[in-house]
């Protein structure tokens, strides 16, 4: 998938989850990452997510900014899964 625009809501289309600010919010309250655990080894991301993500930040690519700023969100402290239904 090709786009012009190299955001969080655009990074989530391109691997292929749900985009909207509320999906998104959801996804990172519900998927913490311990430290230590590189964001590619999630055991969340399928093996072409994954790869894509590894491949990103290996070669500094265009989403490499948003790719860092999702594994910050997902470093984050957790927050309160229930009130999070999608």
């Amino acid at each position: 998938m090709y786009t012009d625009s190299f955001d969080l809501r655009a990074l989530f289309d391109q691997l292929g989850l749900e985009s909207s600010a509320a999906a998104i919010e959801c996804f990172c309250a519900q998927n913490k990452l311990p430290d230590g655990l590189p964001l590619h080894k999630a055991a969340f991301w399928s093996e072409h997510q994954s790869r894509f993500l590894r491949e990103e930040i290996a070669c500094d690519a265009a989403w490499a900014p948003v790719v860092d700023e999702l594994n910050a969100l997902l470093r984050g402290s957790p927050e309160d899964t229930d009130a999070c239904r999608i």
